[in-house]
């Protein structure tokens, strides 16, 4: 069940316990995931955010950087905003490239890329806003390899998504990158389930 509210210090586990239902953890996540992992084009990769992938991120951060309690209100503040809270779907967007000559050419291309990335529902486009505390595009135009997009949605468009065989739609239109990708419909249902 999605839940409409932000991380808190009483949902984070102590990291032996983690550790120790890692592995469970993570398969779940895996299977979560499944319906809100949308490929546009061969090179971006839009991962639909909610409590649940959010939850698993401050985890694995805490399990890795093993910052203990100092580390917690960090992670918080830093993954809370990503939680959709019933009016947007968020996205962290990557652009996928191993390697890394060819990431710097491609990403030179790209400045600006976080102004052309949208949802589409029945036609209707939703342009994404880029989070305005990070250099999406670096002053030199190279775009960033993460973006972290938030589409905002009014009533009827929440209405329309949520609707059996509503074609959804998430794209890039800029000129150096022009994709997009039909949502299926178990896809549309998963992140149906974000919108309030």
């Amino acid at each position: 069940m999605t839940q409409f509210r932000e991380l808190t210090r009483a949902d984070i586990l102590p990291l032996d316990q983690y550790e120790r239902e890692r592995r469970a953890h993570r398969q779940r996540i895996t299977a979560l995931k499944q319906n809100r992992r949308v490929e546009v084009g061969p090179l971006a990769t839009f991962y639909f955010e909610n409590f649940d992938t959010m939850w698993h991120q401050v985890h694995e951060m805490l399990a890795v950087e093993r910052g203990g309690e100092a580390q917690i209100a960090d992670e918080l503040a830093a993954y809370n905003p990503l939680i959709p809270k019933g009016d947007e779907l968020i996205a962290t967007v990557m652009f996928e490239i191993d390697d890394p000559v060819l990431r710097a050419r491609v990403l030179g291309q790209l400045g600006g890329v976080e102004r052309r990335m949208y949802v589409s529902v029945a036609g209707e486009k939703i342009v994404g806003n880029a989070d305005p505390t990070r250099e999406n595009t670096s002053p030199e135009g190279k775009a960033s390899s993460v973006q972290f997009m938030r589409f905002r949605f009014n009533q009827a468009q929440k209405e329309k998504f949520r609707a059996p065989g509503t074609r959804v739609e998430v794209g890039i239109e800029h000129p150096n990158y022009h994709h997009i990708a039909v949502l299926n419909d178990a896809a549309r249902q998963t992140l149906a389930a974000d919108l309030a």
